[in-house]
């Protein structure tokens, strides 16, 4: 009968504690400094791909700092609801369709290929102004918490590659806009 009674209390004690972590866990964060982000951890670090339709030409790439990931985005006219775009994790980054091999820093390197053209063929000028090799132009990653650095891959048959080093192989997800790309790299796996 003794254990009967002990089983009963443990019982009861373990539904205390359930039904309190529940309620904590649904109630709203903490506001003020230390309030910690509630950071989406489960993106996963596989090859991400989308479908093209319609896109343009690449007129600019931008990052951002956010407080669960670094954030870069690929500005392209006329794209769409459906720019494509192929991104994922690699040991070197190799330019295509030359084979190039690009150094890019960081502990891991991310490739990303957007669905446009950086150069107009027309007219004959370029949309964005990236050189093989190169850094992008106008991206300063100093201070950011994942990004490590870029490189442009080029263009070739309506593709814009773009080798981004990053602190570690960590969690990304791609977002496909009206007119841009957003590709998402979170601070840890955990946040």
């Amino acid at each position: 009968m003794r254990r009967v009674r002990a089983a009963v209390a443990v019982l009861a004690l373990m539904g205390a504690t359930l039904g309190t972590a529940a309620s904590t866990a649904g109630a709203a964060p903490a506001e003020g400094p230390r309030a910690a982000a509630a950071c989406p951890t489960g993106w996963g670090s596989g090859a991400k791909g989308g479908t093209a339709m319609g896109a343009d030409h690449l007129e600019d790439i931008r990052t951002g700092q956010h407080e669960c990931y670094d954030r870069m985005v690929f500005i392209v006219s006329g794209g769409g609801n459906h720019i494509g775009y192929h991104v994922q994790y690699v040991d070197r980054f190799y330019a295509d369709p030359s084979g190039q091999y690009i150094p890019v820093a960081g502990g891991a390197i991310l490739d990303i290929r957007v669905g446009a053209w950086s150069y107009d063929l027309e007219a004959g000028v370029p949309t964005y102004p990236g050189k093989v090799g190169k850094a992008l132009p106008g991206v300063n990653l100093s201070g950011y918490r994942t990004f490590r650095d870029t490189r442009f891959g080029g263009t070739f048959e309506g593709q814009t590659q773009v080798g981004l080093g990053v602190r570690a192989r960590l969690p990304f997800r791609v977002l496909q806009l009206d007119d841009r790309v957003v590709v998402d790299v979170a601070h840890s796996w955990t946040s």
